[in-house]
């Protein structure tokens, strides 16, 4: 079945200087897998270092084959195609998986060459190639698994929940706590009403301190001339950001703290420690959002930030007041209220590195972890009125592996809802999480216009909510 994508409603919401190759690329489409059941997916990977190995391995384990695999940097890539045996897997050698694989640099070059050969393809990028080369994938319509935070900008986390609709593909983002059984049923029990009215949920995380260097450890691009590695094709990594001469430090890892590559710390995991609370409280697009910080530069994230975001009551769901906590000031980690600690902390525990607590009018529902799949309910009676609740959601529990088999799941039985991190609410949830790097940024509080993705009342905003793409990406 071959479908081409209707570019009107698209069109209407982009300007043509910033709309980038994906859209302007042939379309064309490979056989969905939900219409040959007896073969194996075949996919491909965009970025198969760091977390993009995993990613491409986990498809083999999701009853798949990869046909293509593609990086910026050819040590990673000789690497994949060389790789002996895959993590949780059979530890077979991988000749018969990665040697067959066609080797690539330019993910824009694989889909324009393999788009036939290709059902499904993984995105395991830096932040600012998550949305360019998902575009493109959707576009051709490949279903797509990308990496957290979903984009790098706001209006792309708009984006990607609009065209995964439309082209009625199958999606999921990459924050496996998705699937942990310890998340679902938070999940059910929090939308049980066992905390009562929740109204305040506060989030925070031990990045960037200990990770990557955000300011003011540095604040300007290094100065000097610097050799690109033979092994890195920098021009492809700089993708869709502002052009600038190469210099060791932003790649492989450390371009989470540079603003044109990366979104900080808040971008990096509270896809991940939002989570639970997100889904839980049913949460949809913010009305404003503010921002303490440390100070901020054009350059690189900030030191620290305590973001508050406002969302409005939905149905008979009360308003909640959103807090994020990161990073150092002077000394002191930001975290939520001591006077709310004191309830829940037990003697002598301190305060975990991350973690997630939903503020209820009859309980409160304490997570010390990233994912939300670990908690305790504190409060008169909560503990045993949440015994009580019923299981409604599907249970996984296999993490990583369990993600990538959830999505083929969805894949096979051309049903997008059963990847439970699909775009519908991934896009969501990073929309409203990067709506605080664009109050960071500005140094205001802003409003915001979630159907019309805007904010109202501050023009310098736009320039953080959709940034203009590099000519050919």
């Amino acid at each position: 079945m071959t479908r081409r994508f209707d570019r009107r409603d698209f069109l209407k919401a982009t300007t043509a200087a910033g709309a980038g190759y994906w859209l302007t690329a042939s379309a064309v489409s490979a056989t969905r897998a939900a219409e040959k059941p007896n073969e194996k997916i075949n996919y491909a990977g965009i970025g198969v270092g760091g977390k993009g190995s995993s990613d491409i391995d986990n498809c083999w384990l999701a009853d798949g084959q990869v046909v293509a695999i593609c990086d910026c940097d050819e040590n990673h890539l000789n690497s994949k195609a060389n790789q002996k045996g895959i993590q949780g897997g059979d530890r077979k050698d991988l000749k018969q998986y990665y040697t067959n694989a066609k080797k690539y640099t330019d993910y824009r070059k694989m889909l324009d060459e393999m788009g036939k050969q290709i059902d499904a393809v993984t995105v395991s990028t830096a932040d600012h190639t998550h949305a360019p080369a998902s575009f493109m994938a959707m576009k051709l319509g490949k279903h797509v698994y990308c990496q957290k935070p979903l984009t790098h900008d706001v209006w792309e986390a708009h984006q990607m929940r609009v065209m995964a609709k439309e082209m009625k593909i199958c999606t999921q983002m990459g924050n496996q706590g998705s699937a942990s059984n310890g998340l679902r049923r938070a999940v059910e029990i929090v939308q049980a009403g066992v905390l009562g009215k929740v109204t305040e949920v506060h989030v925070w995380t031990n990045r960037p301190t200990g990770f990557w260097k955000q300011a003011p450890d540095v604040t300007a691009r290094p100065t000097g001339k610097f050799e690109v590695p033979k092994h890195v094709h920098w021009d492809l990594f700089q993708g869709s950001a502002p052009e600038r001469p190469y210099a060791p430090g932003y790649h492989p890892f450390a371009w989470r703290g540079w603003w044109d590559y990366g979104t900080g710390a808040l971008g990096d995991m509270a896809c991940h420690t939002a989570n639970m609370a997100f889904r839980a409280l049913q949460l949809g697009h913010p009305t404003s959002a503010r921002a303490v910080s440390g100070p901020v530069n054009p350059e690189t994230c900030v030191a620290f930030a305590h973001v508050v975001l406002q969302f409005p009551a939905r149905e008979s769901l009360a308003p909640v007041t959103w807090n994020w906590y990161e990073g150092t000031k002077e000394g002191v980690k930001l975290a939520p209220p001591a006077e709310l600690l004191e309830k829940l902390l037990r003697k002598g525990e301190k305060l975990a590195g991350s973690g997630s607590i939903l503020v209820g009018d009859k309980g409160i529902l304490f997570s010390p972890n990233d994912y939300g799949e670990q908690y305790r309910l504190v409060g008169e009676g909560v503990e045993e009125a949440a015994k009580k609740v019923s299981e409604t959601l599907p249970r996984n529990g296999r993490g990583d592996v369990g993600m990538k088999q959830e999505w083929a799941k969805a894949i096979r039985e051309n049903n997008p809802s059963l990847a439970y991190s699909n775009f519908e609410i991934a896009g969501m949830l990073t929309e409203a999480v990067l709506l605080g790097n664009v109050a960071i940024r500005t140094g205001k509080a802003i409003d915001y216009d979630g159907a019309k993705c805007a904010v109202t009342n501050c023009p310098e905003a736009a320039q953080y909510i959709k940034r203009e793409y590099r000519k050919g990406f």
